[in-house]
């Protein structure tokens, strides 16, 4: 067997009527929704109910599967300690997915528990579920910090496991959509809130999953969504097969999106539909394409770090000088060589890898000869020296993408008003304490926003006094 059903559905407590209290009525579509969900799952009568959800442990760089031969737990931190979930683990499959996992060199396991009690993201659709089926075991799964393909690859695993061991698998993504939606709402209100839950229906209404993968990652922090990678890991359990899709209720009453929707497997041929081979196979594509545009400053950066982590050797900038130059298709780069080897200027080499920021160091004003040698060895720090980060590693250099911005000597400034976002970026000072911001950041839109991350960077409070300087950058890319 396999899995032969799965289900988007949110987990709002307010829809337990024990909670709610009347208040779910606010939102009858969802609960009509999760009745019309409860009744299909009987009637596929699954082995086994794997349930991903955004509400048990989450590591940043790991899957946790709940471990042990059974869990309870209930609602009393919504004020409904009667109302309680039990269910019992399947730990074959538990085990089974384990070994796939390190298999796959897929970062899962059970170790890292640290709450046993089930979590609301679990109870609520097991609440509605158990009313109308209850001979299952249950696998929960957390999710994780790792990117969207991750996600994806844990899924593809799930399937894997329900067909080893002939299982009977029903798959429930638990998550809500934004929690931005209104400015009455419990979270606030962003523009962008709407949009997500408008297009997150669109892509699961349809279930083009391969879309999944297009979504930002700062505009998914920026919306405050809970749901998405929950989505993506269903999606890689449905990797390869043909599904029969049914959107049943979006709302956002009270400022948090609640969107359900139901797969039943078809008989149809998914061959196509392995949504993860093509989304690697553009990105790739991509990537090769920018890396033909890089000018011949970011190819500096990516010829340094390449060099350092596979030969462990510092590059010399005059060694490689022809090469990159030769390296630019025949593009008249001789302004940003004279750039490379007669200004003296600070310089911030900002690496990424599969959309997201794998090291950023820098220099505020120039400490070195010329800006060749500030690329390279600030290079060399973004890859290996950014605490936030371990080190680059060789397998990891193919997906790396490099930008290096050339900042223009700081200037002191009176007031904010001084500051534009996408214009300058800003250095705060406190005594020996200094915070600086790059412009044009996608996340931030707001000078406040700007000058609050420049302070924690520096350590220093919101509220201490801070003198400002502002500069701007040439980005490099």
């Amino acid at each position: 067997m396999s899995v032969v059903g799965a289900f988007m559905v949110p987990h709002p407590p307010i829809i337990i009527p024990e909670i709610g209290c009347g208040q779910e009525s606010k939102i009858a579509d969802t609960v009509k929704s999760y009745e019309i969900v409860s009744d299909m799952v009987a009637s596929m009568k699954p082995d086994t109910i794997v349930i991903s959800t955004p509400h048990s442990v989450m590591y940043s760089d790991y899957f946790h599967i709940s471990p042990g031969q059974r869990a309870e737990g209930s609602f009393a931190d919504f004020g409904a300690d009667k109302v309680r979930i039990e269910a019992d683990y399947d730990t074959a499959f538990v085990k089974k997915l384990c070994v796939l996992a390190a298999d796959e060199n897929v970062d899962a396991g059970v170790g890292g528990e640290k709450n046993p009690y089930l979590d609301h993201g679990t109870m609520i659709p097991l609440y509605f579920i158990t009313k109308r089926y209850t001979n299952f075991d249950l696998v929960r799964i957390g999710l994780s910090g790792l990117p969207l393909t991750e996600q994806y690859r844990l899924g593809t695993l799930i399937k894997r496991a329900a067909i080893e061991l002939n299982r009977r698998v029903v798959y429930i993504a638990s998550g809500d959509l934004s929690h931005k939606l209104k400015e009455d709402g419990p979270y606030g209100f962003v523009s962008d809130g709407p949009k997500y839950d408008e297009r997150i229906m669109d892509v699961m209404g349809k279930a083009s999953f391969g879309e999944l993968f297009e979504f930002d990652e700062l505009f998914l922090q920026k919306v405050a969504e809970c749901g998405h990678r929950s989505f993506v890991m269903m999606a890689g359990a449905l990797d390869k097969t043909a599904v029969k899709v049914n959107r049943l209720s979006h709302e956002g009453t009270f400022g948090v999106g609640y969107g359900v929707c139901t797969y039943e497997v078809s008989d149809e041929d998914g061959s196509k539909r392995d949504f993860l081979r093509q989304f690697e196979e553009k990105e790739e594509k991509r990537r090769s394409q920018r890396r033909e545009k890089e000018d011949i400053i970011v190819r500096l950066a990516r010829k340094t770090v390449e060099t350092y982590i596979k030969d462990e050797k510092v590059l010399l900038y005059e060694d490689v000088k022809s090469s990159l130059e030769k390296d630019s298709a025949g593009l008249d780069e001789k302004e940003l060589v004279d750039i490379l080897e007669r200004s003296r200027a600070g310089v911030f080499v900002s690496i990424h890898k599969d959309g997201r920021l794998r090291g950023c160091i820098g220099t505020i004003s120039p400490v070195r000869k010329n800006v060749a040698q500030e690329v390279i060895e600030n290079a060399i720090s973004a890859s290996t020296k950014d605490p936030r980060f371990v080190p680059v590693t060789a397998d990891e250099l193919d997906r790396l993408e490099y930008s290096v911005d050339v900042l223009s000597p700081a200037e002191s400034i009176s007031s904010p008003k001084e500051l534009d976002v996408k214009r300058y970026g800003v250095i705060v000072t406190n005594g020996n304490r200094r915070g600086l911001l790059l412009p044009n950041l996608d996340t931030i839109d707001t000078v406040d926003e700007q000058i609050a991350i420049a302070k924690k960077k520096a350590g220093i409070a919101l509220d201490e006094d801070v003198s400002l300087q502002r500069f701007e950058v040439i980005r490099h890319k």
